[in-house]
């Protein structure tokens, strides 16, 4: 079920849940392979989409949010989720890099993590995608913002991790990148610190206009 949270000229974004996975995993793979890759086969794209989608029911639970952006005639055109750790589950962040949040960041039990992933963006939607994007985004870090002991951690594309930087996103690489879901791929963590630079400045942007 998909509940409205805001609407601006082109577009709506809504909180989603668990009925919302599948259609984020092709989205999510169908953008990544139309945005890095010439040539591809459909088997390729739709175990890549088995894959996601089985991760995401895994990681899900009540403390999960999920946000898609959806223009007047209902097609996703931007997605991303961020979900509560509660230090047992095997994040992608283990899985893929090896890191254990625990031991890269922080051990102290009062701290928290949130997972942030799954964004993207759709290519000729006929919108900014850098302002779908900060609206996305900072719905997904709000948590941590509010949380005085709370980091993010995620792993990014390289050249949206750029961007980031640009934004006032400030981030601590804590692995080696890797070739993942079509493009290099970037294992970091942020602070509430290195998020609120970001997020001051285009927190607003993410309320209804």
């Amino acid at each position: 079920m998909e509940k409205q949270i805001a609407t601006f000229k082109d577009y709506a974004i809504f909180m989603a849940d668990k009925t919302s996975l599948l259609e984020i995993a092709q989205f999510v793979v169908r953008e990544n392979y139309s945005h890095h890759l010439s040539s591809f086969t459909e088997k390729e794209v739709n175990e890549d989409i088995k894959s996601v989608f089985e991760e995401e029911e895994y990681l899900y639970d009540n403390k999960s949010h999920i946000y898609i952006a959806r223009d007047s005639f209902g097609n996703m055109i931007g997605c991303i989720r961020s979900f509560h750790w509660d230090k047992h589950k095997t994040l992608p962040i283990e899985k893929i890099y090896g890191i254990n949040p625990l031991n890269a960041i922080h051990r102290e039990s009062k701290y928290s993590f949130w997972h942030i992933g799954r964004f993207a963006v759709a290519t000729g939607a006929g919108i900014s995608t850098l302002t779908l994007f900060k609206r996305l985004m900072a719905l997904a870090v709000k948590p941590i913002v509010e949380d005085k002991y709370s980091y993010m951690i995620a792993e990014i594309d390289s050249k949206l991790l750029k961007v980031m930087k640009v934004l006032g996103f400030g981030t601590r690489q804590i692995g080696k990148s890797i070739d993942y879901l079509t493009s290099e791929t970037v294992p970091v963590c942020s602070s509430k610190r290195g998020i609120k630079g970001f997020f001051s400045k285009y927190g607003e942007l993410c309320k209804a206009a």
